[in-house]
């Protein structure tokens, strides 16, 4: 892959000045070596074009327990496509390069684009196959109302990392495991990079999300106001939140999204299995929120439920 040969490029170009001290290189022996960097550099390029890598059309970057991830794999595996998905290991890609999940990298000839953030992702998709395929597309069809639930449930779904965190960021191994240093999936390097980092990880989580006391308290204010306008919407029995019976991609985003704190069996269709907290694992609290929202909000609790098993348990 072009970027596996461009990271290679990158090593030595940070080498390069080590080279030059260590071997005590001349004036012109460094302006060589410099010369000979961009001739790899272009050739790199020019070998993108001439033999091109045999990737997937769609590569989905993951982590496998994200719910955002969950919200765009489910809409795909809805939407009938081929992709592959390629999960890493907890924060050591936003924290360490830059690139939050999920990431979407579609293949059109040579031409390679990626597309960050969920609700950009799913316009994409919408975008590319509602003439392909515009009746398995439908449910993907953005109309205002539509966009601003999801803008909220997205909201929602912050609020949900923050409650998260605070729950979980005390206890190691807990972390460590729903970040996938357990998984097999997650390469073996970032497995140990995992571990070795996990003191800074989760200092930098706990300034990025200001992870506090009342943070916590505000998160849980925001997630329980969702809830129960989503109860409220279902009190007249429709079976999608925006009415009617046909689903469509909120509903979806609001199942992928809430199952960050109900974990459900078919969380991620299989590809979550290996970093699911199971319920009873939970710290005490941490059930305890979890247990009220169930009590609280029936019809929330009775809407997710339902499109795991009508949806999710068959996709796995």
């Amino acid at each position: 892959m072009i970027d596996r040969r461009l990271l290679v490029h990158a090593v030595f170009l940070v080498l390069a000045p080590i080279i030059v001290a260590w071997f005590g290189l001349s004036t012109p022996a460094a302006i060589l070596l410099v010369l000979l960097l961009l001739l790899w550099r272009w050739l790199v390029v020019l070998s993108g074009w001439v033999l091109p890598p045999k990737t997937p059309d769609l590569v989905l970057a993951s982590i496998s327990i994200s719910h955002f991830v969950e919200k765009v794999r489910w809409c795909m595996d809805r939407l009938g496509v081929d992709y592959v998905e390629k999960p890493a290991g907890g924060t050591l890609g936003a924290f360490f390069i830059g690139r939050s999940v999920p990431q979407l990298k579609a293949r059109t000839g040579a031409v390679q684009s990626t597309i960050g953030n969920s609700a950009e992702i799913l316009r994409y998709l919408w975008g590319r196959y509602e003439y392909e395929r515009p009746e398995r597309a439908a449910f993907l069809k953005p109309t205002p109302e539509r966009v601003e639930l999801e803008s909220r449930i997205d909201n929602y779904g912050v609020s949900l990392q923050i409650w998260i965190y605070y729950h979980l960021l005390d206890d190691r191994e807990l972390t460590l495991h729903a970040w996938g240093a357990d998984h097999p999936d997650t390469p073996y390097w970032q497995r140990l990079a995992l571990r070795i980092l996990f003191p800074l990880q989760v200092r930098l989580i706990r300034r990025s999300f200001r992870i506090s006391d009342a943070s916590y308290t505000k998160a849980v204010e925001r997630v329980e106001a969702l809830l129960a306008d989503i109860d409220a919407r279902l009190a007249d029995g429709r079976r999608s939140l925006l009415g009617g019976d046909e689903l469509n991609y909120t509903d979806i985003a609001f199942a992928a999204i809430s199952g960050a704190w109900l974990m459900p069996q078919g969380y991620g269709a299989g590809r979550a299995d290996g970093v699911r907290i199971e319920q009873d694992n939970m710290p005490e609290d941490m059930r305890r929120d979890v247990a009220r929202w169930k009590e609280s909000y029936p019809r929330a609790l009775a809407l997710i439920e339902r499109l795991y098993v009508e949806e999710r348990l068959q996709a796995g």
